[in-house]
């Protein structure tokens, strides 16, 4: 857009002065990026409503009966609003938004692009291999993929591996207990469990949460959404349930579960 960009997070925003303060600063058609936006105050979100429709803001001035309202003008910029939460977002805040988008998992190729830019940043040599490698164990995530790349360097560097092919990238990912799907040993135990302890699902997420020893929340926005996505896991009204891929990757027999759930139901 050829303009200027004012970042900053819902949580650093305590007051609502603190947000006028960010808007009255703004030059025109500048950009606002507010990371975390569910987290607003409702006092504080309240201040962005005019400013979002009319380019305003009203203010109050002193206290008690020398109190009085001011409107203050701003000039037209672009707001954008990131989370992770969009369910927390209040309707009368999530409706003046003028686009609402969600991203998806980066593709393999995308994520190659990102490995190639990312190499050549720390002077790290990779073949096609190596690349291919990384790029499908990241988790369709460049966060991931920038710390995975990082690590595999300080493997090689520790190898005396000048190039990372596929045989070091396997090395270093093997050793963080990384698969050839992206699934880290948090993810193979959430689905081990729901098998050998649960006999493949239905599980309640408080009794997957005891059995891992993991906060309910950190298994429901960390865990979950990757494996859901992977086909390995599927949410159901009465819990999660493994599906046949899942035991599939892990080399567990499906069928002898299943004799099992059916032995198990049938005693009961």
């Amino acid at each position: 857009m050829n303009t200027g960009i004012k970042i900053t997070s819902a949580p650093a925003i305590e007051k609502s002065g603190d947000l006028a303060s960010v808007l009255t600063s703004l030059q025109e058609h500048e950009i606002l990026f507010i990371d975390e936006i569910h987290r607003l105050r409702p006092a504080v979100e309240e201040i962005l409503y005019p400013a979002l429709e009319d380019f305003c803001i009203d203010l109050m001035l002193g206290q008690g009966t020398a109190a009085r309202s001011v409107r203050i003008n701003l000039p037209r910029f672009t707001m954008i609003g990131a989370t992770t939460k969009a369910g927390m977002l209040t309707q009368p805040l999530l409706s003046r938004f003028g686009i609402v988008n969600r991203f998806e998992f980066y593709t393999c190729s995308e994520l190659r692009q990102i490995v190639i830019r990312n190499a050549r940043l720390l002077a790290v040599e990779m073949d096609d291999s190596g690349i291919d490698e990384i790029s499908k164990r990241s988790r369709g995530t460049p966060r991931i993929l920038n710390r995975i790349i990082r690590r595999v360097r300080d493997f090689a560097q520790v190898q005396k591996k000048k190039i990372i092919d596929r045989e070091i990238a396997d090395y270093a990912l093997c050793r963080m207990e990384i698969d050839s799907l992206g699934l880290d040993a948090m993810d193979r135990k959430i689905l081990r469990i729901i098998i050998e302890h649960f006999n493949g699902g239905p599980v309640g997420l408080e009794n997957l949460a005891i059995s891992t020893a993991e906060d309910v929340s950190t298994i429901e926005d960390v865990y979950e959404p990757f494996l859901i996505q992977s086909g390995f896991l599927k949410r159901t009204p009465r819990g999660r349930v493994v599906t046949p891929a899942a035991f599939k990757h892990l080399g567990i027999k499906y069928a002898n579960t299943q004799l099992d759930l059916f032995s198990a139901s049938a005693d009961s």
